[in-house]
């Protein structure tokens, strides 16, 4: 098994040396990385089987002791149990799937044999983290997939709005891991090891639950919520949460197929993946939960508004993910992981679905990104159209498509937190349920707008436009399957079979799927059409349809009529503004300042010139007493003995 796991790593880091560190060709650079991933792929598929379907026990094992420093043993270890297994298997069919993409959207691009090394060393950075034993493992692909999104968004370096994308993208990652790191520091010093196995165990036995730290004089604070609040800190940044959620828009600078890796199945759900695969630590502190709950909700309802207002269309699809990403958050604060999980999975497919989808009519469009200028697509591309429809339908969450099984489960989920009395879940439940709403409307204003009512293309582009190679049309078909069926084939395991087992730890009294009952899919999808969430969800796609189709004129008279409320909304509340001048503003201020007082003044001025200019003026006095005349000698010398003579007599 070892062997199979380390071939599942090494592949596509091999694939992505040679791409990127050998004079190969175009053809040997996709050729090995897709292979690689491809390998990765068919072999997660086999542990997957062996473990979960094969009911074998978890494999746990350390594959060599990287340091070792006063009992303390950093390790590389593979943890695979049902939950990384899964992980596995949707990170590298996705990653599979775009790299097979990339070869038709990034056909012409100088940076060909750079972009496959990149997006295969993601793909091995991804799967260094779900794969992990330890916390240090699970932080070095942390940082790792930080680095390679960094280098991904700001691919196109002679832009200088990509440049800033993937600085903006980096620093507020930062942030994020700065609380992460503290995090991880926290359970070394009072759990004694960083190995997953021994630090659920001693939580499991009550560990460390009753102890208090005092952070700021005179409060207490329970060490468990402490380090659950600052592992969290990490998921803010890396799942792009509130009020960390800024950078996610701006990568969309990037080439279409890593918004694609980035925003469906790897890095912004590895903050997900990482709450889910603490449970035991945040089980033991409902204060952490409630944070949680409080920013998922935040973000899935206010981020959406944003996507009504958007009209680039990699950037609708972008704040569609900042939603979704807070469903997900919201299920984990309600002790629901497995339904954060089965949403993240789901995401996964019909997510890379709409993004290649965008770029399949960025490439049709000239790389015109404006859906403004779009319309009537759907009879020069009938393939895009149909898969970006199932992955809108899936999106929305309508009755039979992926989406429609895992969000009602994190509704849901939301509402039995709300019931049970925990903080903040009362408006995390309104919030994904008016969310729906907002959903729908979003995602059927940019489909109605791209592909269907009045052409608003050039002549130009109108004259060639057709449907995209198969290259790019086949991924789009394999993503569209799972985006239609997975839902159907896993809700029984994962919500309500303890699919997860001991993965995933749940205390009794935060049960919920567990404990319902269930009577297959159809019965539950029946039950989710008599349920709110789904006339929501038809009232929005209705009122996209009013708005987009029937009533065109009608948005621009309601933007105009709400002017205040549209433009916070194009502004996105004025946060990207607000860290620009207060954060990034000031830190320059105040670099600007101590190098002007301190650098300048102080240094440069009092240390440095100031030392030579006091050596200048002695010099200038000492040297009026050597003025080479024999007279002025003989003159100081007798005043020197007429002083001394004084002094003697004086004496």
């Amino acid at each position: 098994m070892q062997n199979i796991l380390l071939a599942i790593v090494l592949a596509p880091l091999f694939g992505a040396i040679i791409a990127g560190l050998f004079p190969v060709s175009r053809c040997v650079a996709h050729s090995v990385t897709i292979v690689g991933v491809g390998l990765s792929f068919v072999l997660s598929l086999y542990v997957f089987k062996y473990i979960v379907m094969g009911g074998h026990e978890p494999y746990n094992q350390t594959v060599y002791i990287w340091l070792s420093s006063g009992g303390l043993n950093i390790q590389v270890g593979f943890l695979i149990d049902s939950l990384s297994a899964l992980m596995m298997v949707v990170v590298t069919f996705v990653s599979w799937m775009v790299h097979i993409y990339t070869i038709g959207y990034m056909h012409d691009d100088p940076g060909y044999q750079r972009f496959f090394s990149y997006i295969s060393l993601f793909t091995f950075s991804m799967l260094m983290l779900v794969m992990a034993n330890n916390f240090m493992q699970l932080f070095f692909g942390w940082e790792a997939v930080g680095l390679v999104s960094y280098l991904l968004i700001g691919f196109w370096y002679t832009r200088e709005s990509a440049i800033f994308a993937n600085l903006k993208a980096f620093l507020v990652n930062r942030v994020g891991d700065f609380g992460f790191l503290l995090g991880i520091a926290g359970v070394l010093m009072y759990f004694g090891s960083l190995d997953y196995a021994q630090v659920f165990d001693l939580a499991h036995q009550g560990h460390q639950q009753n102890t208090l730290v005092e952070i700021i004089p005179g409060y207490q604070w329970s060490i468990i919520t402490v380090i659950c609040l600052l592992l969290f800190m990490g998921a803010m940044g890396k799942s792009a949460q509130f009020p960390l959620h800024v950078w996610l828009p701006d990568s969309m600078e990037g080439p279409t197929p890593i918004s694609a890796l980035i925003h469906a199945a790897t890095m912004v759900t590895a903050g997900i993946f990482m709450v889910a695969r603490m449970s035991p630590l945040y089980e033991m502190s409902e204060t952490a939960l409630s944070v949680i709950l409080v920013i998922g909700a935040i973000t899935a309802f206010f981020m959406g508004l944003l996507g009504l207002v958007q009209n680039d269309i990699k950037r609708v699809v972008a704040y569609s993910t900042l939603s979704q990403l807070g469903y997900m958050t919201v299920a984990l604060g309600a002790s629901a992981y497995a339904a954060g999980m089965f949403h993240l999975m789901t995401h996964a497919f019909f997510k890379a679905l709409l993004f290649l989808g965008a770029g399949s009519v960025i490439i049709a469009m000239h790389h015109d990104q404006d859906i403004r200028n779009m319309g009537g697509l759907k009879k020069y591309m009938p393939i895009t159209y149909w898969t970006a429809l199932i992955g809108s339908l899936a999106l929305i969450g309508f009755p039979g498509f992926a989406g429609f099984f895992s969000k009602d489960a994190i509704i849901e989920a939301a509402h039995h937190a709300y019931q049970a009395g925990r903080g903040g879940a009362g408006f995390a439940y309104y919030s994904v349920l008016i969310g729906v709403f907002i959903t729908a409307l979003y995602s059927f204003r940019m489909f109605f707008l791209v592909f269907h009512g009045k052409e608003r293309m050039d002549e130009h582009t109108r004259k060639h436009l057709h449907e995209t190679p198969a290259v790019i049309t086949l991924p789009l078909i394999l993503l569209a399957i799972p985006s239609v069926f997975i839902g159907w084939l896993t809700i029984k395991p994962l919500l309500f079979n303890d699919f997860f087992g001991n993965a995933i730890w749940v205390t009794e009294a935060h049960q919920i799927f567990e404990a319902a009952e269930y009577h297959g899919v159809l019965a539950f999808i029946e039950h989710g059409m008599m349920q709110l969430p789904f006339w929501l969800a038809m009232a929005g796609l209705a009122t996209a349809y009013f708005l987009y189709l029937v009533k065109p004129e009608l948005p621009s008279v309601i933007a105009q009529r709400f002017q205040i409320v549209y433009r916070i909304l194009v502004n996105k509340y004025g946060f990207d503004e607000f860290y620009q001048a207060i954060f990034a503003g000031g830190t320059r201020d105040i670099g600007n300042n101590l190098w002007k007082t301190g650098d300048l003044k102080l240094i440069d001025g009092m240390m440095v010139n100031g030392t030579a200019a006091v050596v200048g003026f002695l010099s200038s006095v000492v040297r009026h007493l050597q003025t080479g005349y024999l007279y002025h000698y003989a003159f100081t010398m007798m005043l020197g003995l007429a002083v001394l003579l004084g002094v003697f007599v004086l004496n």
